[in-house]
């Protein structure tokens, strides 16, 4: 991919409550409402030249459905999971289904957290995982996500 070039999309999927970022414990999650995370993961992906897709629900089927179109248009993935992380086998399974890169974060550390976060289902058909670094994850995702597509 030539550095002026954008590519066609990265969909940016974030699962349950994280559009109620503002009542969550801002030590595990930063002071952002949900709007300024978009704004700030829309910042960032045009410093980067890349073209993103930020999308939220507190539903898993509608997750699956749109893990399912990226299977299908072969589109790169950016996936906070949150607590379907732990528990979700069929979130995991149609993150399985993916031929592009799919690497998940979070913005907090679950692994520093209750021990029943300790374990994600996602991240062993993940390409990587970031996590713990607030809204900064999700850049550090991008900037990863640049250098394998």
């Amino acid at each position: 991919m030539s550095s002026s070039a954008a590519i066609s999309k990265i969909l940016v999927l974030n699962g349950p409550n994280l559009s109620r970022l503002d009542l969550r414990d801002q030590n595990y999650y930063g002071d952002l409402k949900y709007p300024q995370l978009v704004s700030y993961i829309e910042k960032c992906a045009i410093e980067l030249k890349l073209n993103v897709d930020v999308r939220q629900s507190d539903d898993e089927a509608q997750l699956i459905t749109w893990l399912h179109e990226a299977a299908d248009q072969n589109l790169p993935i950016i996936f906070n999971p949150a607590a379907f992380t732990h528990y979700s086998y069929a979130i995991r399974d149609a993150v399985a289904m993916l031929k592009a890169p799919c690497i998940e974060v979070h913005l907090s550390n679950p692994l520093s957290r209750e021990e029943f976060r300790h374990t994600s289902v996602i991240s062993g058909v993940s390409t990587g995982t970031i996590a713990g670094f607030k809204e900064q994850s999700y850049k550090l995702a991008l900037i990863a996500m640049k250098e394998l597509i």
